[in-house]
């Protein structure tokens, strides 16, 4: 049976950005309510390959409102940040409703609708959380043409290296996560890292040096590395197209481990084995594609998005659709919007619009009276 019912803001996502959104909603003493598809929060972190640890330290890892727990100097692994969101939604009461998905955001002249499950939300204001890059893996449509022999992965499916066949492995996409997987399944597959260079940062990660270089790295990138800066505006495109540069892992340690660094792309299928470059096909029994994901906003009903498939926004906030935000995104306002502690400061200001457009709203229609 279809339900309807109406709520002045309803957040789409509840991850660390949908989280944060709701903390300063909360602070605030909006109305809102947290639809996220997971079963449990947390749920997507907790989907991540097994051995995936944060590239920041816990003492930046956490929310408004609640520190990460534990020594500040640890990197968390993926699900300890995914029980850290989970007891951040229930000890700050946060309304969220998780098994809701949304299938359909759209304007119906006067308030905008949410439809999910089985009924429908209108609302005066959305925000939409829903992750830093996408959700929908990015695969070349060649990869079909692969012999069927071949076992491939996106790293969405990647969990460990006991999910492989036991022959060679090609790694396609050499950006941080590529590295990451590449290193761990060199230790017991013949392993080939194929992709472009993206560069690494030099610091060794995880060491003395990088504790104290840290704060320093943590200002830059979001001071200089911001959409208030030349440089920022230039790194945004690139970041948003390209992959990351190497963190943990770097090239010395993939060449100590033995993996093969072919900087070639796979371009294509020939005779059912990936083929490099134009003239180098590879034998290989694993397919793990580290290729990303992309956003896919098909059910936002509502001409927002770019021609490059990205929000058409302002540090979240949509000039073209009054009471429509999105926090979360690759950039939103600096590098450390991609970083779990930056989702707090774009959420902050994405809130602090929107309750603004309320106060002033509710100033027009006194004045009106």
């Amino acid at each position: 049976m279809q339900t309807s019912e109406h709520i002045e803001t309803v957040v789409i996502g509840g991850g660390q950005a949908g989280l944060a959104a709701g903390y300063h909603l909360n602070r605030r003493g909006r109305e809102f309510v947290i639809l996220d598809a997971g079963q449990r929060v947390g749920d997507n972190w907790r989907s991540h390959w097994d051995s995936l640890r944060l590239y920041s330290p816990a003492g930046h890892d956490g929310l408004p409102g609640k520190p990460f727990p534990g020594s500040r100097h640890t990197f968390p692994g993926k699900d300890e940040l995914a029980d850290y969101l989970e007891s951040y939604a229930r000890e700050l009461e946060l309304p969220v409703r998780n098994g809701t998905r949304v299938h359909r955001l759209s304007h119906d002249g006067q308030r905008y609708v949410v439809e999910c499950g089985n009924g429908s939300i209108s609302c005066d204001n959305v925000v939409i959380a829903t992750g830093t890059f996408g959700r929908t893996p990015r695969v070349p449509e060649f990869a079909d043409a692969l012999d069927p022999a071949i076992l491939q992965l996106h790293s969405s499916e990647y969990r460990n290296p006991g999910q492989l066949r036991s022959g060679p492995v090609l790694v396609v996409g050499a950006s941080h996560s590529g590295g990451d997987i590449a290193l761990e399944v060199a230790a017991t597959h013949d392993t080939i890292l194929c992709g472009r260079d993206t560069g690494q940062i030099p610091l060794p990660w995880e060491t003395r040096r990088l504790r104290m270089a840290f704060p320093v790295l943590w200002l830059v990138w979001g001071s200089l590395l911001s959409v208030r800066t030349p440089m920022g505006r230039k790194e945004r495109v690139q970041a948003r197209s390209h992959g990351a540069p190497f963190l943990r892992v770097k090239r010395a340690d993939l060449a100590a481990a033995g993996v093969e660094r072919v900087t070639d792309r796979v371009t294509d299928v020939r005779d059912g084995l990936p083929q490099l470059g134009d003239d180098r096909s590879v034998e290989v029994d694993n397919v793990i594609w580290c290729t990303g994901f992309r956003q896919d906003f098909s059910w936002i009903d509502l001409p927002v998005i770019g021609e490059d498939g990205w929000p058409m926004e302002e540090r979240g906030v949509v000039p073209s659709a009054p009471g429509l935000y999105f926090t979360g995104l690759c950039f939103q306002s600096s590098f450390r919007s991609m970083l779990v502690g930056g989702a707090g400061a774009d959420a902050e200001h994405v809130v602090r619009h929107l309750a603004a457009r309320r106060a002033k709203a509710g100033r027009a229609l006194q004045k009106a009276a």
